[in-house]
């Protein structure tokens, strides 16, 4: 949680905490790779994944910061995020990849 919730997607608006993120193009670009999941998955389906995915990794890690980070969705976007190109290249559920 390097960004202690700076911002959230929610389909289909990027809420964000701090004006100045609004310019932090690496910043929106890990926004709109979650966009483009909850778009394939659907936002509800996303959302019950992520809980069931981050309480699953919590319970192997016992750790709640890295349950998160093992999370396939945030994987996938925090390794992308820098790539500004990336969704004019990823493939349908990519996310699987990072699982």
């Amino acid at each position: 949680m390097g960004r202690r919730f700076a911002g959230v997607a929610l389909w289909p608006f990027i809420v964000i905490k701090k004006d100045y993120l609004r310019h932090d193009r690496i910043f929106l670009n890990h926004e709109r790779i979650h966009l483009r999941q909850q778009l394939e998955l659907g936002v509800l389906f996303f959302y019950i994944w992520y809980v069931i995915e981050f309480f699953l990794k919590w319970l192997r890690f016992k750790n709640a910061h890295i349950a998160y980070q093992n999370i396939s969705f945030e994987k996938e976007a925090y390794q992308n995020e820098n790539d500004l190109h990336y969704l004019t290249k990823r493939s349908f559920w990519k996310f699987l990849v990072y699982l």
